[in-house]
């Protein structure tokens, strides 16, 4: 008898073998179970085994009326260039449903072009999420560039700054930004940013034709908090300014305005572009968010969007 660990092998090859030949190839199970030489019953288990152990990945490729229609009115409030609403899975505990999907759908699209793109990449959980879904790609003819620093407090590697991630996946030229998230005083950061490759770098991030950025919050569960970037004390007088959201670090109240001084005079994260010139797609979800990405909409920070139902209702509301 062989090895139990060669056995599991050999059922999620056949498991992979059936998911292909159902979701790709549409044979039915009857056809699946001829094909493979098992039963029907074994068949619609290994199907369920693939889907089980995500050896697949299903995509919905239907409109949705109320989605469509989400999408139309967003786009006619603010103005958006660019907007994508997935259908939401009310009570589902994962803040990333969805909207990791779609984002990375789109990223895809844009590096499956031929037409050499350069893309900015931000950092955060959704993103992260997203990244993770991209098939293996060769893209030599596109520039990655982060938008954010990928070092933490401590000094180790940002865990939600996905610049190095995305380069494995799809190798293309990557450039990272070996800098804070938020630097100690504004002075560290200008010298940071002095530096002959970070100078380079920065320039490339305003060159970029599309940005793919999270939204965080400031409420108590605030990314930047949990995240280490900035202190207890310091969450606290950002929420007393009337700080409600930041993007890739820099942090704005409900009107979309900058919060002055405070760590925006610290952030070493690329300045946020023209709408003019960059397509900006902010991809979030959540009703913790509604307020952040709000602001964000009304002040033309981002003029791209990928969220899902309820939050874009809520948006509307």
């Amino acid at each position: 008898m062989p090895p139990r660990s060669e056995t599991t092998r050999n059922k999620l090859d056949d498991a992979a073998r059936a998911g292909w030949l159902y979701y790709v190839a549409g044979n039915t199970q009857d056809e699946i179970a001829t094909k493979l030489g098992v039963s029907r019953q074994s068949a619609q288990r290994l199907v369920s085994l693939a889907i089980s152990e995500k050896l697949i990945k299903v995509r919905l490729d239907h409109p949705i009326a109320n989605c469509l229609e989400l999408g139309a009115r967003l786009t006619g409030r603010f103005g958006l260039r660019f907007v994508e609403i997935v259908p939401s899975d009310p009570g589902h505990p994962d803040a990333t449903l969805g909207v990791a999907d779609a984002t990375a759908l789109e990223i895809e699209k844009i590096l499956a072009s031929p037409t050499p793109v350069v893309m900015g990449i931000g950092t955060g959980r959704t993103l992260k999420a997203a990244v993770e879904m991209l098939p293996a790609m060769d893209c030599p003819q596109h520039k990655i560039v982060s938008l954010t620093g990928n070092i933490a407090p401590d000094g180790s590697a940002a865990y939600y700054n996905v610049i190095f991630s995305i380069a494995d996946k799809v190798k293309a030229p990557s450039f990272p930004m070996p800098l804070p998230v938020i630097a100690v005083s504004e002075r560290d950061k200008d010298l940071l940013h002095s530096q002959v490759g970070i100078e380079k770098n920065l320039a490339l991030a305003a060159q970029a034709s599309v940005w793919f950025v999270g939204v965080g919050d400031l409420g108590p569960n605030a990314p930047l908090y949990e995240d280490g970037f900035v202190t207890k004390a310091e969450l606290k007088a950002l929420q007393k300014a009337g700080a409600v959201g930041e993007m890739i670090g820099w942090v704005f109240d409900s009107k979309g305005e900058f919060i002055a001084g405070m760590t925006n005079d610290r952030v070493a994260s690329a300045p946020l572009p023209s709408r003019e010139t960059t397509l900006v797609i902010a991809a979030a979800r959540g009703e913790n968010k509604v307020e952040a990405m709000r602001a964000a909409l009304g002040r033309g920070l981002v003029n791209g969007l990928i969220t899902d139902e309820d939050t874009a209702a809520r948006l509307l509301a």
